[in-house]
């Protein structure tokens, strides 16, 4: 077992229900770890900035990329270019709907909103929720230019209805759904709003005068931002269940709670990285320590912010450019160096399906995180980088388990493989279990929290050293 005490586990648990209540897109996510690292003395680094001679050892810093990816390292005090980066990396983004560009709808006597599916979500369970939006929203300022503001609107304002049994009796043998037509959410009644409305949004007879957005939606928008509804320029909104994220069962160990994929692997990220300087290892480290964290993830990594970019590249070549303006020439010694823990949550063994899991990968909730294998490398994992995190574990009693996908069954995958292949860095993908993933609700163990913070901090203190006696390329 875990040499964590019952209290440690306990506050590592009620960390992440706050981060998850605090994020309720990756914008705010990425937010909520700015100000993290700012409180721990991590400097902010700007990519449209210079960064010669501003990177040193023992030194703190993080930088963000569309508000929605985040990377934080800290430079170990012995650290020269061409030494090893311990990286762990993971993702913010989780399956969700997102608001179309023209997002205004009619219907039956309804205002409505378009939204699009983003990832593989269990759409069926998104149905009779108290939603609302969130994101960030492009503003005009005072002075002729445009400033992002993050804005979450907490309480319900959609849903998305589901039809009565009575009106379609076939719903017992199975739910089906459009994805186009049913999934549009209720904003008002038509009626309602208009009535609400203010004279000069009332609906006329005009198509050319109509906006894109329902003003209703506009209107409490830009009463949240404090801003006139002709100052919001664009925005990215992302619908949200509004029940909060909680600690449940008889004997509370579970975290009943929307995000989890992949916002639990975020939170332990960054928190096992500030907790692995509270102590003098940093002084004698010869390694980097780094957190990644991407968007997309959900909808293959693709692009600028995603980890199918070259956003970590150019961050280790930049880093070590700063310390040496030939740093390039150190680069590929650096990532031979290197060593990255993939997190990702992973498949808990379902009491009632037990039957999808093989027989011998079936991890539990409250053992620990598990080790993912897949011999056709949708997964990262080798013997050489498992061996690696069995070592360090088995030093500061965290326990680890192992999941492996049946032959007859498909296997999802990671940013492991991708940025593996990228970079030609040795990978381990891990995670915590998971029930109900990608659900609008998911369930994950309070214990494997801790545990999965304690991997991170003990594998950024212990790697550099360990890393001299494994004899492997």
């Amino acid at each position: 077992m875990s040499s964590l005490t019952k209290s440690q586990l306990q506050r590592q648990a009620e960390q992440l229900v706050d981060f998850v209540n605090r994020s309720p897109s990756p914008f705010h996510a990425v937010d909520v770890c700015r100000k993290w690292l700012t409180g721990a003395q991590f400097t902010e680094l700007k990519e449209k900035q210079s960064w010669q001679n501003a990177i040193r050892p023992n030194g703190r810093y993080f930088f963000t990329r569309n508000g929605s990816s985040i990377v934080a390292f800290s430079v170990g005090g012995k650290f020269r270019p061409g030494n090893g980066i311990s990286l762990v990396a993971a993702h913010t983004d989780s399956p969700c709907f997102k608001l179309k560009p023209v997002s205004r709808k009619t219907g039956s006597g309804f205002l409505q909103v378009g939204v699009q599916v983003y990832g593989g979500g269990l759409w069926h369970t998104w149905f009779d929720r108290d939603l609302s939006v969130a994101g960030r929203v492009m503003v005009r300022d005072a002075n002729g230019g445009y400033t992002s503001r993050l804005v979450s609107i907490d309480e319900p304002i959609m849903r998305i209805p589901s039809l009565a049994i009575h009106l379609d009796r076939s719903l017992a043998d199975g739910f089906k759904y459009n994805k186009e037509t049913h999934l549009t959410p209720i904003l008002a009644t038509i009626s309602k709003a208009v009535n609400g409305a203010k004279a000069d949004e009332a609906p006329t007879n005009s198509e050319a005068k109509k906006p894109a957005h329902h003003p209703i939606l506009l209107e409490r928008i830009a009463n949240e931002l404090s801003v006139g509804v002709a100052d919001i320029f664009d925005f990215e909104l992302c619908l949200y269940d509004t029940q909060k994220a909680v600690i449940g069962g008889i004997c509370k160990e579970f975290i009943y709670s929307a995000r989890l994929d992949n916002l639990n692997s975020s939170y332990c990220a960054i928190e096992g990285l500030i907790n692995s300087l509270s102590g003098d290892s940093a002084k004698e480290d010869t390694h980097i320590r780094m957190v990644a964290l991407f968007d997309n993830e959900e909808v293959g990594s693709t692009s600028a912010y995603g980890a199918n970019s070259a956003l970590i590249e150019s961050s280790l070549r930049r880093i070590h450019n700063s310390f040496d303006s030939n740093g390039g020439a150190h680069f590929e010694t650096s990532i031979a160096n290197s060593y990255m823990i993939s997190s990702d949550v992973t498949h808990a063994v379902h009491p009632n399906y037990s039957e999808k899991h093989e027989e011998n990968h079936r991890p539990e909730l409250q053992k620990g995180p598990g080790i993912k294998v897949n011999a056709n490398q949708r997964y990262a994992t080798t013997a050489v980088t498992s061996t690696i995190l069995k070592d360090i574990v088995s030093r500061h009693g965290i326990p680890l388990q192992e999941f492996v996908v049946r032959n007859d069954s498909p296997c999802g995958s990671t940013i492991g493989p991708m940025l593996s292949a990228q970079l030609g860095l040795r990978t381990i993908d891990i995670g915590n279990p998971l029930l109900s993933m990608h659900s609008v609700r998911e369930v994950c163990g309070t214990d494997d929290v801790g545990m999965l913070v304690s991997l991170f901090e003990h594998f950024f203190v212990d790697f550099a050293a360990l890393d001299a006696k494994i004899a492997s390329d």
